[in-house]
C-alpha cells in the first residue's frame, strides 16, 4: 500500500498544477477561522460577531465546520480527474504497466491517494474545529466536546465517495474537463429522475429514493446547519425541526457507491485496450 501511495504522491508533487491545487485544497479550510472572527457592522448601530452568537459552541461546531469545509472539495476533485487525464495524455499509464505495475495496483494507487488526502483533510478540519470551539464555546466538558464528532466520519466518507466518483468519471472519459462536466450532468440527471418519480407517484417516495442517488447520498451525510442554528435560537418553533443527525445507513450507502465506483474504474481499465 505504502509503495503505491508513494508512487502516486511523487507523480502529483512533480506536477506544478497539482501542487498548487493541493495547496489550495488544504489552505481554504482555514478560512473557517476567519469566518469565526468575522465582525459585521449592522447599519452603524452595532457590531455583530459570529463567534459571540454561540454558533461555534460544542457540539454544533463539528456540524458547522464539516459542512463548510466540504464545499471546498471541488479543488481536489480537479486533482483527481487530472491524475487520470495526465496518465493518458503523458502515456505514463502504459509505461507503468510495462514497468510491472498491474492494472489493479494502478487503480489502488489512485484510491490510496484519495483516502490519504481525505484523511489529512479530516484531521485538519478536526483540529481547526477543536481550536475554534475551545476558544469560543461556553462548554468545556469532555463529554460535550466529543459529542457529534461523528460528523468528522461523515466528512471523511463524503470526500472518499465524491473523489471515487471523480476517479470513475476520469477513467470513463480520459479527459479532466469532460469528467468534471459529467458531475454536472449527473447532478441534473438525479433531479430529473426525482421530478419524474414525484410526478408519477408522490413526493415522500421520491425523497426516499433520492437519498440513494450518488450525489444526494453524499450530500445527506452532512445536512445544512443553518436550520439547526435557527432551532437553537427559537426552540419553541416546531416548524424548524429536522433530522440533521448522521446515521449509519447513510454512511453505508456512500461506502457502497464508493466500492462500486472503484470496481467500475478497475473494470474499465481491465477491458480497455491501451
Amino acid at each position: 500500500m505504502f509503495r503505491l501511495l508513494n508512487l502516486e504522491l511523487q507523480k502529483l508533487l512533480l506536477n506544478r498544477v497539482s501542487k498548487v491545487l493541493i495547496f489550495i485544497s488544504f489552505i481554504l479550510p482555514f478560512f473557517i477561522i476567519l469566518l469565526s472572527s468575522l465582525k459585521i457592522n449592522v447599519f452603524g448601530f452595532f457590531t455583530l460577531e459570529l463567534g459571540e452568537l454561540g454558533v461555534f459552541n460544542f457540539p454544533i461546531i463539528w456540524h458547522l465546520t464539516t459542512f463548510f469545509a466540504a464545499q471546498f472539495k471541488f479543488f481536489f476533485a480537479i486533482v483527481v480527474v487530472s491524475m487520470i487525464g495526465n496518465e493518458y495524455s503523458n502515456k505514463t499509464l502504459k509505461q507503468n504497466l510495462i514497468d510491472g505495475l498491474s492494472k489493479k495496483e494502478f487503480i489502488l494507487s489512485k484510491f490510496y491517494t484519495i483516502v490519504f488526502f481525505s484523511l489529512v483533510s479530516t484531521i485538519l478540519i478536526g483540529l481547526i474545529s477543536l481550536c475554534i470551539g475551545l476558544y469560543y464555546s461556553s462548554y468545556n466538558e469532555p463529554s460535550i466536546i466529543l459529542m457529534e464528532t461523528s460528523f468528522l466520519l461523515g466528512y471523511f466518507a463524503k470526500l472518499v465517495g465524491f473523489f471515487s466518483l471523480c476517479l470513475f468519471f476520469g477513467m470513463l472519459v480520459k479527459r479532466s474537463a469532460f469528467a468534471l462536466a459529467f458531475l454536472f450532468i449527473l447532478f441534473i440527471l438525479e433531479w430529473i429522475i426525482f421530478g419524474l418519480i414525484t410526478w408519477k407517484f408522490d413526493l415522500k417516495l421520491a425523497e426516499k429514493i433520492q437519498n440513494f442517488f450518488p450525489l444526494k447520498s453524499m450530500h445527506k451525510l452532512i445536512d445544512q446547519p443553518f436550520q439547526r442554528i435557527a432551532m437553537s435560537k427559537f426552540p419553541d418553533n416546531s416548524e424548524l425541526a429536522y433530522d440533521y443527525a448522521l446515521h449509519w445507513y447513510e454512511i453505508a450507502i456512500v461506502l457502497g457507491w464508493t466500492a462500486l465506483f472503484i470496481f467500475l474504474s478497475y473494470t474499465l481499465l481491465k477491458k480497455r485496450d491501451l
